[in-house]
């Protein structure tokens, strides 16, 4: 099967950590890098990705960071990996000279038609279904700092 990158975990896992604590103010990457444990030049670069896609939104300054570009419920895990393949795909070489005949009239196809098919699965499953899933699996975002002596709620 495709492998899983460190950059398609690291997207999937910012995309989740800005979902997941977004509040009033956005995510700042510092607090991602942090949270996820995502080096940070792996980081910037698949942050800005995703804006370009218009699956985040960022906003510059001190106050600024990382919001979802839109609902939770309408941002796929295929356009996560999507974003990720394009980007990976800048880097790697394609010589079309490497391999037999059996590798590009058998192998290839078939595993091409294997990444078809895991790419629509992947359009299925939304960031608010991983949401939904860290929920049940008591992952809850932690709870916001209170002021001293303010009961917590119920």
């Amino acid at each position: 099967m495709p492998r899983l990158s460190k950059k398609t975990m690291f997207a999937i896992e910012a995309v989740l950590d800005v979902a997941f604590h977004v509040g009033e103010n956005p995510v700042r990457s510092g607090d991602i890098t942090e949270r996820q444990r995502i080096p940070k030049r792996y980081l910037e670069q698949v942050l800005q990705h995703l804006v370009r896609a218009g699956i985040l939104s960022g906003k510059r300054g001190p106050r600024g960071g990382y919001r979802l570009g839109r609902e939770r419920s309408r941002i796929t895990l295929g356009e996560v990996v999507r974003v990720v393949r394009k980007l990976e795909a800048e880097t790697e070489p394609n010589d079309p000279s490497v391999g037999s005949a059996l590798a590009h009239e058998v192998v290839w196809p078939m595993w091409e038609h294997l990444r078809e098919e895991m790419m629509t699965q992947l359009d299925t499953i939304t960031i608010d279904d991983l949401c939904k899933r860290a929920h049940a699996k008591g992952l809850d975002r932690p709870a916001t700092k209170r002021t001293q002596g303010t009961p917590a709620a119920a």
